[in-house]
């Protein structure tokens, strides 16, 4: 439907029409009036569309500016929740990294301390077999000197009170003894 100020043959009947009122009025302050006010509507036309041009396009570029307003909110709303996801994400792996360091703490803490232990043992067991063989080449000296002062003894007694024949043949007793007794 089309409006009425957009027909062209309404606008030419009105003109008509007001021609014909200014032929039979003879009064120039009516024809004046009549001519502005004819004045009047011819530049409201052509105002009117000038002016609701200049809103269309007003409208059209607020329009635009909201949909870019509300397409960068979306986007600021999109890349806020993707480092909010990436920052939660750093916080877990940063947690399960502290947990693997302390889990390798407590066993290298655990294994330390296991080989200290064994340490502490074979440090233990080695000394303990060093004062054992200590213990038996002080043995064995003291019998050797033992042998030796008994050997040494016998051997002058045996000078001082006995005959040289009898002394050897308790000598030769004595050392078949003393084989003996060692092993």
């Amino acid at each position: 439907m089309r409006k009425l100020a957009s027909i062209p043959e309404l606008w030419i009947a009105l003109v008509i029409v007001v021609v014909a009122m200014v032929a039979q009025l003879e009064n120039p302050e009516i024809l004046v009036t009549i001519a502005f006010v004819i004045f009047l509507v011819l530049v409201a036309r052509v105002g009117y569309k000038a002016v609701v041009q200049r809103l269309d396009a007003r409208a059209e570029k607020i329009k635009a500016e909201l949909d870019e307003a509300v397409r960068l909110r979306e986007e600021a709303q999109a890349l806020l929740a993707g480092y909010q996801r990436k920052q939660r994400d750093a916080a877990k792996g940063a947690e399960a990294i502290l947990t693997q360091a302390r889990a390798e703490a407590e066993q290298m803490a655990g294994q330390t301390e296991a080989d200290l232990k064994a340490s502490l043992e074979r440090r233990t067991r080695l000394a303990e077999a060093k004062i054992a063989q200590a213990e038996a080449e002080a043995l064995q000296g003291v019998r050797e000197a033992a042998v030796e002062v008994a050997t040494a003894a016998t051997r002058h007694l045996i000078r001082e009170s006995l005959d040289p024949k009898s002394a050897e043949a308790l000598i030769d007793q004595a050392i078949d003894d003393l084989g003996k007794k060692l092993h």
